[in-house]
């Protein structure tokens, strides 16, 4: 591991059972267009749990994951204007890109080939990028996101991934339009981002979990007009080709043929969970109903911002439990059962570096 000036503290797995432990490294100097951060809070991801089980495949260890940054500018670069010293400011799922491709130049880094991810990733001088479950960053001013006044650090945290996860697809795909039906799959962090999205966009906003305690809270606190029990015939028939859209967060193995029912003629299924195993893709119901599968990632930097902007204005942020860092892996047990209302955020300034 090459050794640079900045020492940082983390949080890491070392192999595939995903436990977190104590980890010194370092970090780059801050160069002429970079800023460094004082990591205060960071959220926790299901790609996270992915990534340090191995359960991709691409694991590299050493790993310190972590992609939901938000911390306190302390230093920045010759060539750096739109920040300075104090700002708070945020980090999402990838600190670099070529730039130069045809999808940076549409400010869609997040599509690039060359794109590297702010954790389990190679940067450009060849060593490994460390993520957020740790005291501090050094990254590129082009990556780095404003936290509007108004949007907590905390709460906000899970915007940079789990927010723009969401937020950009609904953009391209149309799910904007006032009045629409919108079906929101899985209840987790993504998911509840999007019911929130949905109703500051004017939508009809329709719960579809497998889980009906997770009832009364969709629909009295986070805001839904309905909510469909996916295990529940009777409320899938009753529910059946109402909906003009539906944006699948779900991260586990699942059918896609109860979601493609609940959609009406011309409408769009978006998928955005990332379960370990294909999904099962009937064909008939497309072809019957004129109807649209696809995919997306999280959104490129400027569309980020846009979105933190958005929440800003519309007062969204991600509801949160916050946690300590030795509270990890435990956060990590329950995260793989879905136990979590509705992001896991590490209180990384306050507790880290009691460990």
């Amino acid at each position: 591991m090459a050794e640079f000036q900045h020492k940082a503290f983390g949080l890491a797995a070392t192999d595939s059972s995903g436990v977190l432990s104590p980890f010194h490294f370092s970090r780059r100097d801050n160069g002429d267009d970079d800023v460094t951060i004082k990591i205060l809070y960071c959220g926790v991801c299901h790609s996270d749990l992915h990534t340090v089980k191995n359960e991709w495949g691409f694991t590299q260890y050493p790993v310190v994951p972590g992609h939901e940054i938000a911390g306190v500018v302390t230093k920045i670069g010759n060539n750096v204007e739109k920040f300075k010293v104090g700002d708070r400011v945020g980090v999402g799922v990838i600190v670099n890109s070529c730039r130069t491709c045809d999808v940076c130049q549409q400010d869609l880094e997040s599509y690039c080939a060359k794109m590297i991810f702010t954790y389990n990733s190679t940067d450009r001088d060849g060593t490994r990028t460390y993520g957020g479950y740790s005291d501090m960053v050094v990254v590129d001013q082009h990556f780095v996101l404003h936290f509007p006044e108004n949007v907590p650090s905390d709460a906000g945290a899970p915007l940079l991934c789990a927010g723009i996860t969401v937020y950009s697809p609904m953009k391209y795909y149309g799910m904007t339009e006032a009045g629409k039906h919108l079906g929101v799959a899985g209840l987790g962090g993504l998911g509840h981002v999007a019911v929130k999205f949905g109703k500051a966009f004017g939508l009809k906003v329709t719960v579809i979990s497998s889980s009906p305690k997770k009832k009364a809270e969709a629909l009295n606190k986070l805001g839904a007009d309905a909510f469909v029990v996916s295990t529940d015939a009777a409320e899938l028939e009753a529910a059946s080709g109402t909906m003009d859209f539906i944006i699948d967060t779900i991260a586990a193995v699942h059918q896609l043929a109860p979601l493609l029912s609940l959609l009406k003629m011309n409408g769009k299924l978006v998928t955005v969970g990332l379960p370990e195993k294909p999904l099962d893709l009937p064909i008939f119901p497309l072809v019957a109903g004129r109807k649209m599968i696809g995919g997306s990632d999280f959104g490129g930097i400027k569309e980020t911002q846009e979105m933190l902007d958005f929440c800003g204005k519309h007062g969204i942020a991600a509801d949160i439990e916050l946690i300590r860092a030795d509270e990890i892996n435990a956060a990590m047990e329950r995260l793989a059962k879905s136990d979590v209302r509705y992001r896991f955020v590490i209180d990384v300034g306050n507790s880290l570096a009691k460990l």
